[in-house]
C-alpha cells in the first residue's frame, strides 16, 4: 500500500482506528499461519475436505452473524462461467436489514435507488461485495456483482464503505470470519475504486429495469495482491 493510500485510510472518519492495516495484516497472518500449522485449507471446514459442487452454498444456509447483522457464503462457478480466471470460488458478503433498514431515506441512499432505476423490493438483505479466491484458498480479487445475481439489492458508496469498514464477524467459522474481515480492512482503497467502478457501471446502463438485465452480470473487478500489501507494511 503506497503512503498516500494508507494516510487516507486512516483519516477517513468511517474507519475505526482499532481496524488498523497493520493490525488486519498481523491477523491476516496468523489465519494462515495456523491453517498451516494444522496442515488444513482455508475451506476444508466448509466443504469437508471434498471438492466443491459448482454453484452449491457453503455453508448450505449461509454463515450468519445474527448478533452483528451480516452473513456469507462461499461457491464456485463452472469453468465455463470465467474463462481464464485463475478463481477457484469466492465469497458472497452481505448486510443483514438491521444495518441498514433505517437509513434508506437518507440523500445517498435516495439517489443510489434513482441509480439503480428506484427498484421496489422487501429483500431482507443487501449484498456488499464479492471475494475471489484462488486454489490455495487465498483472496485475489474484489468484486460486485448485479442484484438479479443475488436475488437481492445493493447499497450507496457512502454506506457500503461504512459498513465494510466497521465490519467483525463472528459467524462460527473464525479461519474464514478472519481472512474476510482483514482483507476487507487491508484493501479500503481498492474497495473505493470498485464501487466507483460499480456505480459507473450502473450509470451507463440504459435498460428500465437495469438490476434484471442478465446481460449485465458484473459490475465492477479489481485484482488484489495481499502479499505485496504486507511487505509494504513491513
Amino acid at each position: 500500500m503506497r503512503a498516500q493510500e494508507l494516510s487516507a485510510v486512516r483519516s477517513d472518519p468511517r474507519i475505526p482506528r482499532s481496524a488498523s492495516v497493520e493490525g488486519a495484516g498481523s491477523r491476516l497472518l496468523e489465519a494462515y499461519v495456523a491453517l498451516a500449522e494444522r496442515g488444513e485449507h482455508l475451506f476444508a471446514g466448509l466443504l469437508g475436505c471434498a471438492a466443491p459442487k459448482q454453484w452449491a452454498h457453503y455453508p448450505y444456509d449461509d454463515a450468519i452473524d445474527a448478533a452483528r447483522c451480516y452473513q456469507w457464503f462461499y461457491h464456485s462457478h463452472s469453468p465455463e462461467d470465467r474463462p481464464g480466471s485463475p478463481e477457484h470460488g469466492h465469497i458472497h458478503l452481505f448486510a443483514r436489514r438491521p444495518l441498514w433498514g433505517r437509513r434508506l431515506r437518507s440523500k445517498s441512499e435516495m439517489d443510489f435507488a434513482k441509480l439503480c432505476g428506484d427498484p421496489m423490493s422487501d429483500v431482507h438483505t443487501r449484498h456488499l461485495l464479492a471475494i475471489g479466491f484462488d486454489a490455495k484458498g487465498l483472496p485475489i480479487s474484489l468484486f460486485t456483482v448485479n442484484s438479479w445475481v443475488t436475488g437481492d439489492l445493493m447499497l450507496g458508496t457512502d454506506l457500503t464503505m461504512e459498513l465494510l469498514a466497521n465490519m467483525e464477524l463472528d459467524t462460527g467459522h473464525p479461519d474464514v470470519d478472519a481472512v474476510v474481515e482483514s482483507t476487507v480492512r487491508m484493501c479500503i482503497p481498492e474497495l473505493y475504486k470498485v464501487m466507483a467502478a460499480r456505480d459507473s457501471s450502473l450509470a451507463s446502463c440504459s435498460v428500465p429495469d437495469k438490476l434484471e438485465d442478465s446481460s449485465l452480470e458484473l459490475l465492477s473487478e479489481i485484482s488484489v495482491d495481499l502479499d505485496a500489501k504486507l511487505m509494504a507494511l513491513g
